[in-house]
């Protein structure tokens, strides 16, 4: 399991790419979506919506367990992946790719987030 360099992480498991023109985008890692087993369901945050660092914006269900899924940043939600809505199984399958969650207009800089070899040696993966 490689965690791409160009990503930081939370030490809830989610990951956010560098931020681009004030945006974002956010996502679960490989190591959360392989604890979590296969997913079956996702509610993430609407367009619009305020979400706060450090706090709850959504959830993941899966065969074994429904899992709170944590904002890494401070922003408003530009954008949710209607791709894994309706298909939750591409978390599992491309959780660095297609399986992205949301983008969120960005209103401070990141704190506490990992690099990759950070987030590699806290989670074991």
């Amino acid at each position: 399991m490689s965690n791409p360099q160009h990503l930081r992480y939370s030490k809830e498991h989610e990951w956010l790419s560098a931020v681009e023109d004030g945006v974002a985008t956010v996502g679960i890692t490989e190591h959360a979506a392989n604890a979590l087993g296969d997913i079956v369901f996702v509610q993430l945050p609407e367009v619009g919506d305020t979400i706060t660092a450090g706090e709850t914006c959504g959830e993941l269900e899966s065969t074994k367990s429904v899992s709170d899924l944590y904002s890494p940043v401070t922003g408003e939600v530009v954008e949710a992946n209607q791709d894994v809505v309706d298909d939750p199984a591409l978390v599992n399958s491309a959780p660095f790719e297609g399986g992205w969650l949301f983008k969120v207009r960005v209103a401070d800089e990141p704190q506490d987030l990992l690099s990759a070899d950070e987030y590699t040696e806290f989670s074991g993966s």
